[in-house]
């Protein structure tokens, strides 16, 4: 039986970024976004665009937030993001506007392929599409795809394709109910 070898781990076909500007950001994003020290969302949006993030307008990004690498993420308009998210984007993060991601949400790009010894890196994007809600705690996993008005509700864990206006819960999550707006 093989088993995981992890000195012989690569990531050499990863490349996110020239090292001099991945260290400007982790500095940047741990003072201006981690700590919690500047809670102002119109300076963490201004720094965001300047690391090379696609922002819209009006989005709201609470204290304690962490961002993986801001050249990979695109948030349209009126996004509401809480206290204690994490977005490990080691691929694209696509948010489209009026989306809700609670506080202590992990949106989850990356894995490792378990079948390998090496354990090589896999990535893959995720996409919120408008009116999503991402509920407190909950997971979103690698190539997950959230359509328009649905919700993950409190510390699930979603992944592949979450359809329009469906509420979904549990680990994995599963569909539980429309969501009916008035």
């Amino acid at each position: 039986m093989k088993e995981t070898d992890l000195s012989s781990y690569k990531k050499d076909h990863y490349k996110p970024g020239s090292i001099i500007i991945r260290m400007m950001w982790f500095l940047v994003g741990w003072f201006f976004f981690q700590t919690g020290i500047v809670p102002f969302s119109q300076m963490k949006v201004l720094l965001l665009r300047l690391f090379g993030a696609k922002v819209g307008d009006r989005v709201v990004i609470k204290p304690s937030v962490q961002i993986k690498y801001p050249w990979l993420l695109h948030i349209g308009d009126h996004v509401w993001i809480g206290e204690g998210v994490w977005i490990d984007n080691l691929a694209l993060v696509h948010i489209e506007s009026n989306v809700c991601i609670s506080q202590g949400a992990m949106l989850l790009t990356g894995n490792h392929n378990y079948k390998l010894g090496t354990f090589d890196l896999i990535t893959e994007g995720i996409t919120l599409h408008r009116g999503a809600w991402i509920g407190a705690k909950a997971v979103v996993t690698p190539g997950t795809i959230v359509h328009s008005h649905a919700i993950l509700t409190v510390g699930s864990v979603g992944s592949g394709i979450l359809t329009e206006y469906t509420i979904y819960q549990g680990n994995p999550a599963v569909a539980v109910r429309k969501r009916v707006m008035q």
